[in-house]
């Protein structure tokens, strides 16, 4: 059975988001990490090009691994194979601390993704079964820095930055967060106090937090233009990987 996708121009950047360059810059970190051998057994029936275009294809449009197998020529087992095992070689690496600390401004928040694994999500906030998502965000140039494992949806977002990890990659940096990060060690909007008001120049500096703040809005709302973040179908480590991919063809998307 012959496939009808080709790691061709105009189906990567049909089915992507991604230029043809920037295509390329994923397809040769895969191959960096070593996603070209096939470890033991028979070869796979795809080339490496293939093979990278139908996991982002999956990630961006969401179709099941029946309907992406008659796409690609290949069985439905192959679809799934192929994701597994390329799914970590895209992953996102987080980024090192910048030298010039004083001069970055970051923006942390959190996002619920509807998950089908009861082991990852929980009934949240949004109606749904849902995962939390912590996300870095660059402030000035709306790039994805690190991404944290999901914790189940109604887990306050307090809670799941602590046990995130990713203040480690937040030395010396600061880092915006909304009102749910009190006491977390970021800089968040003034509280109003019971019988007192804000002063004329809190709510300015609230006005203007909420300014900078919406950037990472901004960034989720990209990032769910890759529809596996809608609904995510994948268990155990899986919304963690796309997740993880989806941020790093994010920033593809975004570089020049």
């Amino acid at each position: 059975m012959a496939g009808v996708l080709r790691a061709e121009r105009v189906w990567v950047e049909t089915f992507t988001g991604l230029r043809v360059n920037q295509f390329g810059r994923l397809l040769k970190a895969v191959r960096e990490r070593g996603g070209e051998g096939c470890g033991w057994g028979r070869p796979w029936r795809l080339p490496l090009a293939e093979r990278v275009l139908l996991v982002a294809v999956y990630y961006r449009t969401n179709l099941t691994m029946r309907q992406l197998a008659p796409l690609f020529g290949v069985s439905p087992a192959t679809v799934c194979r192929v994701i597994q095992r390329l799914g970590p070689l895209l992953a996102l690496e987080p980024a090192l601390t910048p030298a010039d600390t004083a001069d970055r401004l970051w923006i942390v928040d959190g996002t619920l993704i509807p998950v089908r694994d009861r082991n990852v999500g929980a009934s949240s906030r949004n109606y749904r079964f849902s995962a939390n998502v912590q996300v870095i965000v660059n402030a000035e140039s709306r790039l994805v820095v690190a991404t944290a494992r999901p914790v189940p949806g109604n887990t306050a977002d307090a809670k799941a930055w602590r046990d995130s990890g990713l203040a480690t990659h937040c030395q010396s940096v600061t880092v915006l967060g909304d009102g749910a990060y009190i006491n977390t060690g970021l800089i968040v909007p003034h509280r109003k106090r019971p019988g007192r008001p804000l002063l004329r120049g809190e709510e300015e500096d609230n006005a203007q937090h909420r300014k900078v703040r919406a950037r990472v809005e901004h960034t989720f709302s990209w990032m769910k233009n890759y529809k596996i973040l809608r609904d995510c179908r994948q268990r155990g480590d899986g919304l963690h990987h796309a997740v993880q991919v989806v941020a790093r063809m994010h920033n593809l998307a975004l570089a020049a």
